[in-house]
């Protein structure tokens, strides 16, 4: 049977580089778009082969970069190597697969271990497949003679595949992978993870249904971050901040990093030493990191309508001290920029976010994360949303369909593939 997981994206309002440096914090939103992974068995039964009963064949499939990849895995020190010699691998998913195993090793007893051999001696099939949003189809709209409004982009069918160079290098047609800075690698790393976690029994997800995320915390996310904050660390060879991890498998937050320290283990591994001890030293080491749950209040509007007068203007100051204070974080990051000579907030970004907060209705405005030319962000009061997007589409911006959504990481009744996936603009706005 087939398991489903999702994780979003995110969007970092605040923190910028500073989040490299504990105990200094980041306010972190994840969105509705959201990776998807899907693992079933690659065969109905065990292969009888011999050979079969010390390896075993994973299938990755990214069908929006038109890519297949096989591997055969060592079930005796979980090495994967690639068969398919003409696609290039995907190191996040590697490693996921390699460390989600290795975790279940270090997990399960005795009993267990046989049945999680048998049931890998069935092969792995992964399919990969990320909302549209995560990636810039301005061309293909462009292609179609359509105007660079949301409205153009929900055209799209959902997991458009990407756009391909006409040139090729080294016998392969590379894809054009343009990003809009939500966090692919991180969302995609996480639902792999959780996916496959859940489908090897190290954990219990059925409670993270879309429809019924708890709120409360759960030892079993804990085990989906420890192992996704490790791959994806890992897969880009050095350690993060992780708030693009945390935000994936928890949802929105106020977010303080762990101390690097604790991949240690984990980084030895790839230096030669035994996966399994090294995963079990990570499940079991100290991570510090801080998170505390946070979301944008809903129908703000409303909410302000129905408070009296003494309290209206209680928050009309606190809104005024947020919108002033992402105004100093604006300015200091772009000082940043010209100190260190890197385009934090382009000028020509600047631009467009100095016109945008001054629009009525828009609270705050800024560029995610460390910043750089893939996005901006607006925050908007009511339905103030879609004044911006058509002030944005009169200068030739094209606002994605993204707004906030609280959850994290999540089971999914099928294959996404089976439904419309299309989501309405609302409060956060990402160029």
């Amino acid at each position: 049977m087939a398991v489903v997981a999702s994780a979003p994206g995110k969007v970092l309002m605040t923190g910028g580089y500073l989040i490299l440096e504990r105990p200094k914090a980041g306010i972190v939103l994840s969105t509705n778009a959201r990776f998807y992974a899907v693992v079933k068995p690659l065969y109905e039964e065990m292969k009888p082969d011999s050979w079969a009963w010390v390896w075993t064949d994973v299938k990755l499939t990214s069908p929006q970069m038109l890519r297949e990849t096989l591997y055969k895995m060592s079930l005796k020190d979980l090495t994967l190597q690639s068969v398919s010699s003409s696609e290039s691998g995907n190191p996040f998913v590697e490693y996921a697969v390699q460390y989600a195993v290795a975790a279940a090793h270090a997990t399960f007893d005795e009993n267990k271990k046989d049945a999680l051999h048998k049931l890998l001696l069935q092969g792995l099939d992964i399919t990969i497949l990320g909302c549209n949003d995560f990636y810039s189809y301005r061309n293909q709209i462009e292609a179609r003679k359509l105007p660079l409004t949301p409205e153009s982009l929900a055209s799209l069918p959902p997991f458009t595949s990407i756009t391909f160079n006409a040139e090729e290098s080294n016998g392969e047609c590379k894809p054009e992978v343009a990003k809009t800075g939500l966090g692919s690698s991180a969302a995609m790393t996480t639902a792999v993870v959780a996916a496959l976690l859940h489908y090897l029994g190290v954990v219990d997800l059925s409670s993270l249904t879309k429809e019924q995320h708890q709120e409360k915390d759960d030892v079993d996310l804990d085990v989906v971050h420890v192992i996704a904050q490790t791959c994806h660390c890992i897969a880009q060879g050095k350690v993060g901040s992780g708030f693009d991890v945390s935000s994936a498998v928890y949802g929105s937050q106020r977010y303080v990093r762990f101390s690097p320290e604790v991949l240690s283990s984990a980084q030895g591994a790839v230096r030669g030493a035994p996966v399994e001890e090294a995963i079990a030293d990570v499940l079991k080491g100290n991570w510090d990191h801080e998170r505390t749950k946070f979301s944008l209040p809903p129908l703000m509007t409303l909410w302000m309508e129905q408070a009296n007068e003494q309290s209206q203007t209680e928050v009309v100051k606190a809104l005024l001290g947020a919108r002033d204070a992402m105004l100093g974080i604006r300015n200091h990051m772009r000082r940043m920029g010209e100190a260190a000579g890197v385009p934090i907030e382009p000028e020509s970004q600047t631009r467009l976010l100095d016109a945008t907060v001054n629009m009525e209705g828009v609270l705050l405005a800024g560029v995610p994360g460390a910043g750089g030319f893939d996005a901006v962000f607006a925050i908007t009061l009511g339905d103030s949303s879609s004044n911006v997007t058509k002030a944005w589409s009169s200068q030739n911006v094209l606002a994605l369909l993204v707004r906030e959504d609280p959850r994290g990481v999540s089971l999914e009744n099928g294959d996404p593939r089976a439904k419309e996936i299309t989501s309405a603009v609302a409060s956060v706005q990402i160029k």
